[in-house]
This record gives C-alpha cells, sequence and structure tokens, in this order.
C-alpha cells in the first residue's frame, strides 16, 4: 500500500507540472525548481562531472529539448554552439537569457608572466559564465526565471509569486550568513582556485581568487614555483579544486605549501550550502 501512495504522487506530481524547462547548468536548476516547484519538470542539460565549456549533449536530452517548452540559457560556453541547434530542432520552445541585466566580468585568471598579456591572450579568456556564485546576480537571474513563467503560465502567477519571494529571502539569508562568516577576514584576502570560476563571489566580499590555469592552460614549471611562494607569503589556507578538472598541479601546489586541496564546484546544485562552504574554508 505504501508503495502504492508513493506512486500516486509521483504521478499526481508529474500531472500538476504544466511546463517543462531545461537550463545548462545545475544551480540553475535548483533557482527554478525553487521558483516553478511542481508546476515546473526542469531537466539539466551539462550532467553532473562534466564541464560546460565544451559540452556536447546526448541523443536522449536532444529528444527532452523536442518537449521543451523553455531553455534558459545563462551564457555559459558550449551554448554558443548549441543554442542555434535547440532552436532548430523545437521551433516552439522559448529560449530566454537568464543572465539578462548581469554586467559580466572578464575573468580575472592569475598571470603567472612576468609579460604583458597580449590582446590575444585577454579575447581567449572573454566574460566569466560563473554568475550565479554572487547571490546578488542569483537575484537577477531568480527575477528573470519569474517573469518568464508567469508568462507561460498566467494561471500559476499567484504560486510563482509565493515561490519567488520566498526564494529571495532564501538568498538573503544565504548572503548575510556568508558576511557572517568572512566578518573578521581581511579585505583583499587572497584564496587558491584551480579554476578562475570563483570571481563574482570574490567581488561580492571584497576578496582575490589567485588561479593556477591561466587560459585554459596548467602553469609550466617556473610558474608552479611562482604559485608555491605565492601562496606561502599569502598564508592561503587551502587550494580549491573541481572534479571537472585535473587535480594534480593543485595537488603539488598544496603538498609544497602543506595546506589541504579543497573539493568544491561551482556546478554544485547545493548553491547555498556550497557558498557557505567556501566561505567557511577561506575565513578558517
Amino acid at each position: 500500500m505504501k508503495t502504492i501512495a508513493i506512486l500516486m504522487l509521483i504521478a499526481i506530481g508529474a500531472a500538476n507540472a504544466t511546463v517543462n524547462a531545461i537550463v545548462s547548468v545545475l544551480p540553475e536548476k535548483t533557482f527554478v525548481d525553487a521558483i516553478g516547484g511542481d508546476k515546473v519538470h526542469t531537466t539539466v542539460m551539462v550532467l553532473p562531472g562534466n564541464s560546460p565549456h565544451a559540452y556536447e549533449p546526448k541523443p536522449s536530452q536532444m529528444k527532452e529539448i523536442s518537449k521543451a517548452d523553455i531553455y534558459f540559457a545563462i551564457g555559459v560556453e558550449f551554448e554558443a554552439a548549441w543554442l542555434p541547434k535547440f532552436a532548430n530542432q523545437n521551433r516552439q520552445m522559448v529560449i530566454v537569457d537568464a543572465s539578462k541585466g548581469i554586467t559580466k566580468s572578464a575573468i580575472k585568471a592569475h598571470h603567472h608572466e612576468k609579460k604583458p598579456q597580449t590582446k590575444r591572450e585577454h579575447q581567449h579568456e572573454g566574460l566569466d559564465p560563473h554568475i550565479w556564485t554572487s547571490p546578488a546576480n542569483v537575484k537577477i537571474i531568480a527575477a528573470n526565471i519569474y517573469q518568464t513563467l508567469i508568462s507561460q503560465d498566467p494561471t500559476g502567477s499567484d504560486y510563482y509569486k509565493k515561490n519567488y519571494e520566498a526564494f529571495l529571502k532564501h538568498v538573503d539569508t544565504t548572503d548575510q550568513e556568508i558576511k557572517t562568516i568572512l566578518s573578521h577576514t581581511p579585505k583583499g584576502a587572497k584564496f587558491m582556485v584551480f579554476h578562475p570560476a570563483w570571481g563574482y563571489f570574490a567581488k561580492a566580499y571584497n576578496l582575490t581568487q589567485i588561479a593556477i590555469e591561466a587560459g585554459g592552460k596548467n602553469p609550466k614549471p617556473k610558474q608552479v614555483i611562482r604559485l608555491i611562494k605565492e601562496a606561502k607569503d599569502e598564508q592561503v589556507k587551502a587550494v580549491f579544486t573541481a572534479p571537472e578538472f585535473s587535480q594534480k598541479v593543485a595537488e603539488q601546489i598544496a603538498k609544497e605549501v602543506g595546506v589541504p586541496v579543497v573539493a568544491i564546484s561551482p556546478l554544485n546544485p547545493n548553491w547555498s550550502q556550497n557558498l557557505i562552504g567556501l566561505a567557511k574554508a577561506i575565513a578558517q
């Protein structure tokens, strides 16, 4: 009887879902689920453990595109090649830029060479797509999601509004907790990461990220030596890595400095606890 009851609840939830949405990355799914609740069925494109920089959708995901009402783009790299194909696959699907209204920053990779950066190298780095690492940006993303949902499903407006307002409070609570955690951390304090994915977080809380890789390339041996010296001079507490990237160089630097390697991905769907965990590791 218990199994039958569970199946009935699942069936009811599926029946209530009036909008089929697809998002590019897992944090987006968290935001859409929070606002859309059981009225929205959300599918994520970049599967766990993969990088959105050069992702190629699976055939099964292209089938999901055919059934979708909305695609929430956010500006990650693979979208440039695939959004036109998605639009071709489903001409009825609305493609929404969830990052609309956010001023994106250049990726502030840490340059290990003393020579000035060339124009070509600067262009290669481009704009940082990891906008959801800043609570202020998440509120803008949430507003874009909310406005899209009430436009696509006007009958659910009151429901979406209630969820949206509750989510904004959750974002504010997260922001305040991070500020409390970092209240004794000096302004401009540096933390070391493998991939420069935390620029918006750093800017929001007056921190500086030191990136190990620059322009998608691992540092050369001489550059690693400089990074080790800088990490010691700045008294970094940990080296942060993500499962989407190689751990080897990060582990080498951490071993020399005598600090742990902390795995933390900007693609973690548990957005709030992920940022809070990062703040605690930096402040320790």
